[in-house]
């Protein structure tokens, strides 16, 4: 199989899974190394097709099935030691979250994909911060930081809204 049939394929494998694949899985797959599938996904996003890289892998992000779901964006400060409570909150009351964006001095902008949804997504990622030792971006800010979340609807939005400000985590309304 050449390498842009193996990209063919890696986009297929994308549009069948309804959640996010590892470059592992896909490496081991095409019996290939994982920097070849980096690699090659992004070719992928250089072409214009809308792959995010979450912490548990690979996701098409074209926006379908977003259509339902109300986007909003929410100012949140915390410490670490918060950081599980402010994503359970959001997810226990109807809602993931897409992203984080914090403002860098330097960089300006920053912002990681996270898509979690459920308690299971929070574990996953709290669990990959832990193993690899890694800084949670709000750690840049002083613990200031937006998230981009989806909600299943108006009410969920107000529920979370009062939920985080309720635990001093809402940085603004």
């Amino acid at each position: 199989m050449d390498a842009a049939q193996r990209r063919r394929e890696i986009l297929e494998i994308l549009k069948k899974s309804a959640q996010p694949v590892s470059a592992s899985t896909i490496a081991g797959q095409f019996q290939v190394s994982r920097q070849v599938i980096v690699g090659d996904v992004a070719l992928l996003r250089a072409a214009n097709i809308a792959i995010s890289a979450t912490p548990r892998g690979y996701i098409l992000t074209d926006g379908a099935g977003d259509r339902e779901q109300i986007i909003r964006t929410i100012a949140c400060r915390h410490s670490r030691e918060n950081l599980a409570e402010e994503l359970y909150t959001i997810v226990d009351n109807g809602c993931g979250l897409i992203d984080v964006i914090v403002e860098h001095a330097v960089y300006g902008q920053i912002s990681g994909q996270l898509h979690i949804f459920s308690r299971y997504d929070a574990d996953c990622f709290l669990e990959k911060l832990s193993k690899d030792h890694a800084s949670p971006l709000c750690d840049l800010t002083g613990g200031v930081h937006l998230h981009t979340i989806s909600c299943r609807s108006e009410d969920a939005y107000q529920r979370v809204l009062a939920a985080l400000e309720e635990k001093g985590i809402l940085f603004s309304r």
